[in-house]
């Protein structure tokens, strides 16, 4: 990396400003909540005792984060005895996921299944300036270059991409998700590679959220929108993994660093 070279460090390598980042790039978050998260999720990595690993933006760490209780007694009743551990940070890009995956979130972690949600961030709420095939094009590029390192990272893991989600806070996101989850649908092989939608199960076909799905932002899950994608996954999970265990190996939850503090 150029920081890396120029001797900086690559906690400090943040997204220059001007032109927008393409997606398939790495941009760090240099708030200091976020590097402090980092390495918290560092030391997580390093733990080991990890399964399946959950990645992506704040709708995937809310549901296993110490400072979101309900969600995460929601996580523990799904999940406990499969070795989950929830590696998502809030508001990050595709670009900041990208970051953190090269910055050692997932060296020598190993997991057995990789769940993967992520994009919404990268959709936002107002028409895209260079028009909506060219968000599209540069959101599935930037999924893609996940979907690549992870793979290099860990090779032996069937990864479970999910598709961005519904949401209700903008009329010009829905047809951009809509176009992406099916470019993320022709990428899976229903193997190594399967993609999951569950979005039928949260809002209707012409988009609208069923009653009590996601909150009052129209964004982020309820528990009843999270209990849908458990619901999903757990098939998934008995196929490849077998019932869960009596007991479960995973590393502590994390939370937000300065919600701990406050």
């Amino acid at each position: 990396m150029l920081g890396a070279a120029l001797g900086l460090p690559l906690a400090l390598i943040a997204q220059p400003r001007g032109a927008p980042v393409p997606a398939d790039q790495p941009v760090a978050r240099t708030d200091q909540n976020s590097q402090t998260a980092h390495a918290q999720l560092l030391e997580k990595a390093k733990t080991g005792g990890i399964d399946i690993y959950f990645e992506g933006d704040s709708i995937t760490r809310r549901w296993g984060a110490l400072d979101y209780p309900d969600f995460l007694a929601n996580w523990k009743q799904n999940f406990f005895g499969w070795n989950a551990a929830d590696f998502g940070w809030g508001a990050d890009t595709i670009q900041n996921i990208l970051w953190r995956l090269e910055n050692g979130e997932l060296d020598a972690v190993n997991p057995k299944i990789i769940v993967l949600l992520a994009g919404t961030n990268n959709v936002g709420r107002g028409a895209p300036p260079g028009g909506e095939d060219a968000k599209v094009a540069d959101i599935t590029r930037g999924l893609q270059a996940i979907l690549k390192i992870m793979r290099e990272k860990a090779p032996a893991a069937t990864i479970v991409q999910t598709g961005i989600f519904p949401r209700n806070d903008s009329t010009a996101a829905l047809p951009i998700i809509d176009k992406v989850n099916a470019n993320l649908a022709q990428l899976a092989d229903g193997k190594q590679l399967r993609f999951l939608n569950v979005n039928s199960k949260l809002a209707g076909p012409d988009g609208t959220l069923f009653d009590g799905m996601l909150n009052a932002d129209k964004l982020h899950p309820t528990l009843k929108g999270y209990q849908v994608w458990a619901d999903a996954l757990k098939p998934i999970f008995t196929e490849l993994l077998g019932p869960p265990a009596k007991e479960d190996h995973a590393p502590a939850p994390t939370g937000d660093p300065s919600a701990t503090r406050r």
